[in-house]
């Protein structure tokens, strides 16, 4: 695959991140159509204008959006009411570009600039608090506010990458502790504590090395 028509396309997609195409976001998309096993009609937030871009792009003829994939409407923000919200942080974790504020067992609240309108805030939600709201002064959506709301993506994949692996770190740093501390052990089962310290620890850097690209 042509990394540099990946690029291409991805830059002409909205970064909404809303998984309407059928796909887990905006760069898997666009891969699918640089392998040429997506057709270009498949993206609702960006309709028509989209469609026109990556027909000129791809060289391929102007087609009908995809009403399988929903319609094109002007952009909405996520609005989560404050008297229903139980801080349960599910939202936050759903949002892929950190438009949500918040912490747990506090209200959250999202931040409409930031806000792509994906609507996957909504399903995780269990009291059913969020709402899509038309608000005009936040209706353009252009292509620096697409660049844009992608690098927030980015930025959260490598905090929550860098996240993950931190947590490994601290695990297996306590789980070296508990070795050492069965080693000094008198406890008759203190051997059999040790095995299964030692194979759990064993999966768990087996599992940290088959994730290292």
């Amino acid at each position: 695959m042509h990394e540099k028509l990946v690029q291409e396309i991805d830059d002409l997609l909205p970064q909404t991140q809303c998984t309407q195409c059928g796909f887990e976001g905006c760069l898997p998309y666009a891969k699918a159509m640089a392998r040429q096993e997506a057709n270009i009609n498949r993206c609702p937030p960006g309709g028509t204008a989209t469609i026109n871009a990556l027909a000129r792009l791809l060289e391929k003829p102007v087609v009908e959006l995809d009403s399988t994939c929903g319609s094109t409407i002007e952009r909405h923000i996520a609005r989560i009411d404050p008297q229903h919200c139980i801080g349960c942080t599910l939202c936050i974790k759903a949002c892929p570009v950190d438009a949500i504020v918040g912490s747990s067992k506090r209200r959250h609240a999202v931040i409409a600039e930031l806000c792509t309108g994906c609507e996957l805030c909504i399903p995780p939600c269990p009291v059913d608090c969020i709402e899509m709201l038309f608000m005009p002064e936040f209706s353009h959506w252009d292509q620096n506010l697409a660049h844009a709301a992608r690098n927030r993506m980015n930025t959260r994949e490598i905090r929550l990458k860098r996240q993950k692996e931190e947590q490994a770190e601290r695990l297996e740093a306590k789980a070296i502790h508990k070795l050492d501390e069965l080693d000094d052990s008198p406890s008759p089962d203190a051997a059999a504590k040790k095995a299964v310290v030692q194979a759990a620890l064993a999966r768990a850097r087996a599992r940290r090395q088959a994730q290292t690209p």
